[in-house]
């Protein structure tokens, strides 16, 4: 009589520990390209974000010498921390074409991704017309937005950098007159945003005197 060989489907110890230790390598090296992947997504996105900033400036001349204040409209790109919810950084892309200090959700860009506004006036993406690339902290966890002395302020929190017609960088085009003072010319505007993982190395964004020329490390 033939004996019929019973096969068991089911792992050793020594498969079992194995496994254990394959999966242990592989998270191993998943966690830090998951970082890098984090950082280069927020450095892809704001550098964008700018560029499309100058992109609007260069084809909507604000110039307008009847006007004293007129360097208020001039296209510009806003990082703040709202207190609503939870202090969580965005940014918003526009233009004050009525020349007051605050940004309106009717002056802001379009997003090209999405056909959705760049604004918030807090970090809540609860408003399905907003884009949602504009919540860093959400997105990416960036807990923190420093710019050097090129920035303008608009309030104790929120910081920008505005651009002319022909891309050049300004600052503190509130404060500006019917002239071109606000212009960086002394020194490169650098944006440093770091993030609530301390493990991910802090990104830099320069936006270059005169010129406007936009990179990120």
């Amino acid at each position: 009589m033939k004996e019929t060989i019973m096969k068991k489907n089911a792992f050793t110890m020594l498969e079992l520990v194995f496994a254990i230790v394959v999966i242990g390598i592989l998270a191993a090296l998943a966690i830090p390209r998951l970082d890098r992947d984090l950082r280069q997504g927020a450095k892809d996105n704001i550098i964008s974000a700018i560029r499309h900033t100058q992109g609007l400036a260069l084809v909507d001349n604000k110039t307008n010498p009847t006007v004293s204040n007129w360097q208020r409209a001039f296209w510009q790109i806003r990082f703040s921390n709202p207190t609503t919810p939870n202090n969580e950084w965005v940014y918003s892309v526009g233009s004050n074409m009525d020349y007051a200090t605050s940004l309106d959700k009717d002056e802001s860009a379009i997003d090209p991704v999405n056909g959705k506004y760049m604004y918030s006036g807090d970090a809540s993406p609860a408003d399905s017309d907003e884009s949602p690339a504009i919540f860093l902290t959400k997105k990416y966890g960036i807990n923190t937005v420093t710019f050097n002395d090129c920035s303008g302020s608009s309030g104790s929190t929120a910081r920008h950098i505005a651009f002319d017609n022909l891309g050049r960088p300004h600052r503190g085009v509130f404060g500006g007159e019917n002239n071109y003072r606000t212009l960086v010319t002394n020194k490169d505007c650098i944006i440093t945003f770091t993030f609530i993982d301390s493990d991910i190395t802090d990104l830099n964004i320069t936006i270059t005197r005169q010129t406007g020329h936009v990179s990120g490390n």
